[in-house]
């Protein structure tokens, strides 16, 4: 048995990096990982692994459609998909190996098991108790699935059976057109898959801004996936190679029938709790089965916090991460803080859809005058060379301060240009700010300027 300061209870990214900063702080700590790596879903079945399969499809697409264009002649590449999920794996490794690495160096220990939390500053790991003055849990979360839809991870797979299929399939049926199922269904789109997203909702991406909804589905589907909304996924049947889905059609009631070689369950996550042993610890949860917490990130139970996806808010790795550096701070007696209304969102297709902040349909519910800045990637000249005209930035300001209060951006590099606005909106900027700011030229981030003048006088280049 051994005490500790901290002994945080997984290791993703809100686990590993929570640690890290408990470390940094002066504090004994240890991390407990039922995984044979550290990293969590995100590094090992999640985040960078699909980013990864992103990476080498887009490439595949750039050399088949925009290659000859630039005057690069030859055969088209063919695609060794075994070696393409040795790149993914290798990925992994780099990554995980990596997290180790910084355990070592910032004097961390691993526990390795599943844990459970008998009594308050105690944390059993296998047959061995240990003792810590705080815990915290960072258990992440799984793959949620549908009644009827029975998950076998070969032929119907969550995210975690789509990164490492057998074969590329012909037909794949995705359920949820939410951030991993475009993603995914992206990937084998691009490898040669005929994708087909059945949506229980008529819109995808649920709560993104609805002019970005409507043009990143006319470009996905301009890509070659198809879409069902609206529909109701009564059950799948599989046999070892094919699968059903039966849906309903919520306009009419009507049942329909889909075959496809693979069946990609992405109908959200829900937090992973099981065996810590909540229940008899007394721990509040809420009705959607996440751990209660106050502003400090602690439980109703002294010494217990909790982090990342079990607790309430976006099952985001980077809003895991900041409140991992906000309760390390709080347990070494710092005032740890999160900016719950700057937290970005990004969808990694290409295009990239990234968000932050308010949309205009939260700003109309709460009554609030703005007013909106849009400035089309067609008028960025950088973006047309590189085949990226496609899509927008859009900012919403306060329409009296001209405060930014949400940004919206469907084009290249969105997940990177997001960040300026971000910066932004921590320091209070108004859309007048990031106008009169110099931009390099050609940049993509040129687009952000266009659109923060667009709250102004109007835009340059449109």
């Amino acid at each position: 048995m051994a005490n500790y300061d901290v002994i945080v209870i997984g290791a993703g990214p809100g686990g590993y990096v929570c640690a890290i900063r408990c470390a940094q702080l002066g504090l004994k700590t240890a991390v407990v990982e039922g995984r044979e790596t550290l990293g969590g879903t995100c590094l090992n079945v999640g985040c960078i692994p699909s980013k990864a399969l992103l990476h080498a499809s887009h490439s595949l697409h750039e050399a088949q459609h925009n290659f000859a264009k630039m005057g690069l002649k030859g055969k088209s590449p063919s695609v060794d998909w075994k070696q393409m999920l040795a790149y993914k794996d290798d990925v992994i490794g780099q990554n995980t190996k990596g997290i180790e690495f910084l355990f070592k160096k910032n004097k961390i220990d691993w526990l390795k098991g599943w844990g459970s939390i008998p009594a308050a500053g105690k944390v059993q790991v296998g047959d061995e108790v240990h003792e810590a003055k705080n815990i915290i849990i960072a258990s992440g979360s799984e793959p949620s699935s549908l009644p009827g839809v029975d998950v076998d991870e070969k032929v119907v797979v969550t995210s975690t059976g789509a990164l490492e299929l057998g074969k590329i399939p012909k037909k794949m049926v995705v359920i949820g057109a939410g951030v991993i199922g475009l993603e995914l269904g992206s990937v084998y789109s691009r490898l040669g898959a005929e994708v087909t997203v059945i949506e229980f909702l008529d819109a995808i991406t649920p709560g993104m801004d609805a002019e970005v909804q409507k043009t990143f589905q006319r470009i996905l589907k301009k890509q070659g996936m198809s879409f069902v909304m609206g529909a109701a996924v009564q059950k799948t049947e599989a046999t070892k190679t094919k699968a059903k889905v039966t849906y309903k059609l919520r306009k009419d009631d009507t049942e329909h029938v889909i075959e496809a070689d693979t069946v990609l369950v992405a109908t959200g996550r829900r937090p992973f709790v099981d065996g810590l042993g909540l229940e008899k610890l007394g721990i509040e949860m809420t009705q959607r089965g996440q751990i209660k917490v106050g502003s400090d990130w602690q439980t109703n139970i002294a010494g217990i916090y909790a982090i990342g996806d079990v607790i309430e808010g976006p099952m985001l790795a980077h809003k895991a991460e900041d409140e991992g550096m906000a309760a390390a701070e709080q347990v070494a007696g710092k005032h740890g803080h999160v900016n719950y209304g700057v937290i970005p969102g990004v969808i990694y297709t290409t295009p990239e859809v990234a968000n932050v902040g308010e949309t205009e349909q939260t700003l109309k519910e709460a009554g609030r005058p703005y007013k909106v800045g849009k400035f089309s990637f067609m008028g960025n000249g950088r973006a047309k060379a590189n085949f990226q005209g496609e899509g927008f930035v859009k900012i919403l300001a306060d329409k009296d301060t001209d405060r930014i209060l949400g940004a919206h951006i469907i084009g290249p590099a969105a997940g990177e240009l997001i960040h300026e606005i971000c910066v932004a909106m921590e320091f209070g900027a108004a859309a007048e700010d990031l106008a009169l700011t110099c931009h390099a030229h050609p940049t993509y981030s040129e687009a952000v300027r266009e659109a923060a003048l667009a709250c102004g006088d109007g835009p340059i280049h449109a």
